[in-house]
């Protein structure tokens, strides 16, 4: 079974930076595609980033302030969070999927494999 673990967590005051980092334990990283969700209080989980080994798909809520980044090397992706807001507070979540999550990005039925999860927080 895959094991996938998220770091990097914590508070940030608003228009501060965090990094979350997740590691995958697959055997052939590069075929997988890695993305983040994230879920707050009484809200449905929100798509967030993804990336294959070719391709990268923000969403707009996020693009230009987030940045998803992967070392296949290692099996970890990151996702530099900067110019952070009270509205990006949730509990964050790394998820993999086969190469049938290309193109199909924020359906999180489609990804099989699940962190426990991460705290974010942005005060005001």
């Amino acid at each position: 079974q895959v094991q996938v673990v998220e770091s990097g967590g914590g508070l940030v005051q608003t228009g501060g930076s965090l990094r979350l980092s997740c590691a995958a334990s697959v055997r052939t990283f590069s075929n997988i595609v890695m993305a983040w969700f994230r879920q707050s209080p009484g809200k449905e989980r929100e798509f967030v980033a993804a990336a294959s080994g070719r391709s990268i798909f923000y969403a707009d809520s996020v693009k230009s302030r987030f940045t998803i980044s992967r070392d296949n090397a290692g099996n970890t992706v990151l996702l530099q969070m900067n110019s952070l807001k009270p509205e990006d507070t949730a509990v964050y979540y790394c998820a993999t999927a086969g190469p049938r999550a290309i193109g199909i990005w924020s359906r999180a039925s489609l990804y099989d494999n699940w962190g426990q999860g991460t705290q974010v927080t942005v005060s005001s």
